[in-house]
């Protein structure tokens, strides 16, 4: 899939150097079970503030990007700390492989809350979250240093969230221009947890200049390739469905990725799968233009609603 840079509505400024980890954010990301609700002291916006952010008529979260999730969660885990990360997890319940349906509606679920949730639903959400991020650290034995809670991995994240939606609004909903205000409508995909605003690039070529910087010293290992292809090949959905549909899956994670991810993990599509994942993806593109907003938005909408049941009834979020 090309990923040429759309063009942008903003100005372009200076890189944003990457924060120095400062002894505040030392202490918090060393404590058993750190504070969900930490923002560093020079942060600029309030708790609250963040949770308030507007995002929904901005993003306007197009539902059909579920089928570029094994491409995104590529891109996320090629970086090697949040690779590890997962990779080394040992949170059971939320690991793809064990539970896939699971994991499915709780990652997917967060994008609902953070693309079309409120101030109320966004704190929620971080809680649960936090539980189960306050196990994934790295040990003695890990090949990298992570942490679940460092926002520079999170800030990571948000930007690969963020780049698969506008990828999936170009393909889908025939966006031609990011408008400034969907791009700073993005920054809830970090700002929901511990990414705190002024760190999300200030604009969309801030944006692009921190993407590149670091897509280009990105390496991925031979153990994290081979989970990734794992994940391409739906391997967590089981043999059979691996057997029958395993093709299909792969055809649409490599569609999606950035040539430059293509390239890192050494894969590529043959010339009749690209015209099957254009052909596929122009038909796809035709329906979604053509429905009403609930069915664009659909499933995310639906996990919002399972969101706010589970949390009027006590349920667990994740």
């Amino acid at each position: 899939m090309a990923t040429e840079p759309i063009t942008s509505g903003s100005s372009a400024l200076s890189p944003q150097e990457s924060a120095s980890v400062t002894p505040e954010v030392e202490e918090f990301l060393a404590a058993e079970k750190p504070d969900t609700e930490f923002l560093p002291s020079s942060a600029r916006m309030s708790r609250a503030e963040l949770d308030a952010l507007p995002s929904a008529e901005n993003l306007n979260p197009l539902g059909i990007g579920v089928i570029a999730g094994a491409a995104n969660v590529i891109m996320q885990l090629s970086h090697p700390a949040v690779g590890y990360g997962v990779y080394e997890s040992r949170v059971d319940s939320g690991n793809l492989f064990k539970h896939p349906l699971k994991r499915g509606r709780t990652t997917l679920s967060y994008l609902a809350v953070a693309g079309l949730g409120s101030a109320k639903d966004r704190k929620a959400y971080r809680k649960a979250v936090g539980k189960a991020h306050a196990k994934v650290r790295s040990t003695a034995d890990s090949p990298v240093k992570y942490n679940a809670f460092d926002p520079e991995l999170q800030l990571w994240v948000a930007a690969c969230l963020y780049r698969g939606t506008e990828d999936v609004h170009r393909i889908f909903g025939g966006m031609t221009e990011v408008t400034d205000e969907f791009y700073q409508a993005g920054a809830v995909f970090g700002t929901t947890l511990q990414v705190p605003r002024e760190a999300w690039p200030a604009d969309r070529a801030a944006f692009e200049q921190y993407w590149n910087d670091t897509v280009e010293v990105l390496e991925i290992d031979p153990t994290i390739r081979e989970y990734l292809l794992r994940i391409a090949r739906a391997e967590f959905l089981g043999p059979v469905v691996t057997r029958l549909l395993g093709w299909y899956f792969y055809i649409l994670a490599v569609g999606f990725l950035p040539e430059d991810f293509r390239r890192k993990m050494d894969v590529r599509l043959s010339p009749w799968q690209e015209l099957f994942f254009a052909k596929h993806n122009a038909v796809l593109g035709a329906i979604i233009r053509r429905s009403p907003k609930w069915i664009q938005q659909f499933p995310f909408n639906v996990l919002l609603a399972d969101v706010r049941w589970r949390m009027r009834t006590g349920r667990p979020l994740v």
